[in-house]
């Protein structure tokens, strides 16, 4: 009977002893949900767990949730404290992450300072702009929650350089890289029959939503035909008002892929996002980008081989029919999950809550 394969090791940051670790991830986003925090979380979990690492992810779906305001379909699981707590305690980690900002990562946030435990969070979306175009919250009350909130983590990981610089200039410290990858087997050329519409065929992918501009893309005089893949509280509205536009709702795997390879330009209007996987996945299936000149895009679509950038969008998305879907590809092939999963654990700090 052959031996079973090793377990990969690993060394934190500032910790002498190698280990595989037992990791706890606190997220306020994650399944039905779809997003890049989610994906992100996704595949940094099947990573790990295939590096030998025990990962627990505590998420809404364990408490009671209520009704994101302006945004009914996510929960927010509010008060969720005295139940958070036992959790944290029956999995025994090594080292504790926060992902999100909301109200369980203020609970994990709370009991880590309460116990004196080190932790490490990450910056993921630039929620200072979704509450002032949802709720119109000043920028400065959203900046001053936010800086607050990742002030005594022990690192705050951020996807790009660019991120990393903004956020030090509002006063945040300790940033450190955690960048993100692309499944190259998933995501790849299906094929372009997959959609019989009139050619070229534009395509956005991703939440339906104000903070993602989607109107810039469905304002634009394009020839042939656009699509919309994706949900969410501005779907029927646009809907009414585009009827022209092919909108699909969420799709996921295999179906995500075999729309996005589809298509001939990926579109990504939004001026919100600080880094945009989406770019990514439409990349490895060979399909170019039309974007804005903006850091977030600017971190993703480095090479004017695979995507163009421009405060023109309707010139971005004419000028990318003409890029090769073979640059795009190999590009994207760039981009490794288990690359970015080392630099997480990497950044990670110990928690010494183990006694066994």
């Amino acid at each position: 009977m052959p031996a079973p394969p090793e377990k990969s090791t690993v060394r934190f940051a500032d910790h002498a002893q190698e280990e595989v670790l037992r990791i706890i991830v606190i997220s306020d986003a994650w399944h039905p949900q779809i997003n890049g925090v989610v994906t992100t979380l996704t595949n940094t979990r099947r990573a790990l767990e295939k590096s030998g690492h025990t990962v627990e992810i505590i998420t809404p779906d364990r408490f009671r949730t209520w009704p994101c305001p302006g945004y009914p379909a996510v929960g927010l699981s509010f008060l969720c404290g005295p139940r958070l707590r036992p959790l944290i305690e029956a999995f025994k980690p090594d080292a504790m992450h926060i992902a999100t900002e909301g109200p369980i990562g203020f609970a994990a946030r709370r009991y880590c300072r309460a116990k004196g435990f080190p932790y490490t969070t990450s910056y993921h979306s630039h929620f200072h702009e979704y509450l002032k175009l949802r709720a119109g919250i000043p920028y400065c009350v959203s900046w001053t929650y936010l800086r607050w909130f990742h002030s005594r983590s022990h690192r705050v990981m951020v996807a790009t350089e660019s991120l990393a610089n903004e956020l030090a200039s509002k006063g945040f410290r300790r940033l450190v890289r955690w960048s993100r990858g692309v499944d190259t087997e998933l995501f790849r050329p299906w094929g372009k029959d997959f959609l019989g519409d009139e050619r070229p065929i534009f395509l956005y992918a991703g939440r339906v939503a104000i903070e993602k501009n989607i109107e810039a893309f469905l304002r634009l005089d394009l020839p042939g035909t656009r699509y919309v893949v994706g949900d969410g509280p501005q779907r029927k509205e646009l809907e009414m008002k585009y009827p022209e536009v092919r909108f699909v709702r969420y799709r996921t795997g295999e179906p995500l892929a075999r729309y996005m390879a589809a298509a001939d330009v990926l579109v990504f209007p939004s001026r919100t996002d600080t880094f945009g996987l989406v770019m990514l996945e439409a990349l490895a299936c060979g399909v170019p980008v039309a974007a804005y000149p903006l850091r977030g895009t600017r971190d993703v679509i480095r090479d004017d081989r695979v995507g163009v950038l421009d405060n023109d969008l309707r010139h971005a998305a004419l000028t990318a029919l003409s890029l090769d879907p073979q640059e795009c590809r190999s590009y994207a092939r760039e981009f490794s999950w288990d690359a970015c999963t080392r630099q997480f654990v990497e950044n990670l700090v110990p928690m010494a809550m183990r006694t066994d």
